[in-house]
């Protein structure tokens, strides 16, 4: 996937993630008064589980996002597939801003 830099076309690069977003916006967040963020996660992630596993999507044929990706990694589609697993709890992540060195305990 070619990603346009020159300001041209560049709205297509974002068309389908911005969708995402605006659906589980209107569809979950606003609608949800969430007690406290593990509410929130619970709520989101049955919604992005969903939107995946059963909702089937107008620009993937009418199947669901699951069903598109088992079908690359079955080779069914000649695309090359990535599997790449969403891990919301990996606390070993790097950070995304840079971190001030963090001082060493002294041994003695």
């Amino acid at each position: 996937m070619a990603i346009a830099m020159d300001g041209r076309g560049r709205w297509l690069d974002n068309v389908m993630i911005e969708r995402l977003w605006r659906s589980l916006k209107y569809e979950e967040v606003y609608l949800k008064d969430y007690a406290d963020g593990r509410a929130a996660r619970a709520g989101i992630a049955a919604w992005i589980s969903f939107d995946n596993g059963r909702r089937p999507q107008p620009g993937a044929r009418r199947r669901t996002p699951m069903q598109v990706w088992r079908a690359d990694v079955a080779g069914q589609s000649g695309h090359p597939a990535v599997d790449m697993t969403l891990r919301l709890d990996n606390a070993d992540a790097s950070p995304t801003c840079p971190q001030p060195p963090q001082p060493q305990p002294c041994a003695a």
